[in-house]
């Protein structure tokens, strides 16, 4: 899906803490995998928001987070994957306190804790001027290269769909392993170190 392969290399903040998405799947109501399968209901609602909404939901003891992508009225949405930890460094070292650096928000419960996200930011608007949860688009998106395309991963229905990209470090197979957690495909340094940001393609 264009968004979600869109979506690489934007930065998701809250109160100034995250950083560039390095791993992204999309959901779209057609098929069964999606929360929007079967129609519009009270958990999903902000699924049918306008694109650039925050779609929120609980997953056992973590909640994740998606970028909303369709028109308003249609169920789809990009469930963001990993970030890699590029700004509020040490209010992520915090939260995520006894972790390595690369397991701070490699995951999608992992990086709503990392960036204190909860079932109370479902529905904001990510696009809104001056919002403190916000997506913002930052430089040129990875390169071509580096995007490694999957099918999604934890769920049991239209599992064959390659609908999971991913930035992939330098020389990395498309196995497991392959991401790398800065936007541009090169190796990581030091988490926060200053570098090359990357600007998502529209949808």
């Amino acid at each position: 899906m264009v968004a979600a392969r869109g979506l690489l290399g934007a930065w998701l903040l809250k109160d100034g803490v995250g950083g560039p998405i390095v791993e992204a799947e999309a959901y779209h109501e057609r098929e069964p995998a999606c929360h929007a399968h079967r129609g519009p209901t009270r958990r999903n609602a902000a699924m049918y928001l306008p694109a650039g909404h925050l779609y929120v939901y609980r997953l056992h003891r973590s909640v994740c987070a998606n970028v909303v992508t369709g028109p308003p009225g249609e169920g789809a949405a990009v469930l963001v994957r990993a970030l890699w930890p590029a700004a509020g460094v040490e209010a992520i070292a915090g939260r995520r306190a006894g972790l390595p650096p690369r397991a701070w928000l490699d995951g999608p419960g992992k990086l709503c804790a990392g960036l204190a996200i909860t079932l109370e930011d479902d529905g904001r608007d990510l696009l809104a001027p001056g919002a403190d949860l916000r997506l913002e688009l930052r430089g040129p998106p990875p390169p071509s290269a580096r995007v490694l395309a999957g099918p999604r991963v934890g769920i049991s229905r239209a599992r064959e769909l390659p609908w999971r990209f991913v930035v992939a470090a330098a020389g990395a197979s498309r196995g497991r392993g392959a991401v790398s957690p800065r936007p541009d495909g090169t190796s990581p340094g030091r988490p926060g170190s200053r570098g090359r940001s990357a600007r998502p393609r529209g949808s």
